[in-house]
């Protein structure tokens, strides 16, 4: 079962989208805080995708997607941004520094399924059924 980390401070929204990953047969963790995730991926442990939230305090989306991206960083991680703002401005940067996906809160099953697809895709072929 491929594993997934939701990187969200709105819990609310993780539990709605853990549902869903479940439904799509994916292992769940969950972080509050980047910092937390950015240092689990620095010790070594890496998920199959990485949804990330653009809005949060302190240390936001962009902040972790620029940390995984850097040179050196891991290039073949499939993120799916998430966004409560449906500007251009943050989907344009997000796509620009690397997202593979995004996703409008509140995002449906569908529309999540469709992001990881389309995220995972982006890496090669997939390793399971999604």
């Amino acid at each position: 079962m491929p594993l997934a980390w939701i990187v969200d401070d709105d819990e609310e929204m993780s539990h709605a989208v853990t549902l869903m990953l479940r439904m799509l047969d994916y292992g769940v963790e969950t972080y509050q805080d980047a910092r937390v995730a950015a240092r689990k991926l620095a010790s070594g442990t890496r998920p199959d995708l990485l949804i990330l939230d653009i809005n949060m305090p302190e240390v936001t989306g962009i902040d972790m997607l620029e940390y995984i991206r850097r040179p050196g960083g891991d290039s073949t991680l499939p993120v799916v941004m998430l966004s409560s703002e449906t500007t251009d401005v943050q989907v344009d940067e997000a796509l620009a520094k690397g997202a593979d996906a995004f996703v409008f809160k509140p995002v449906s099953l569908d529309e999540l399924d469709g992001a990881i697809k389309k995220a995972r895709s982006a890496h090669g072929p997939p390793t399971t059924g999604h």
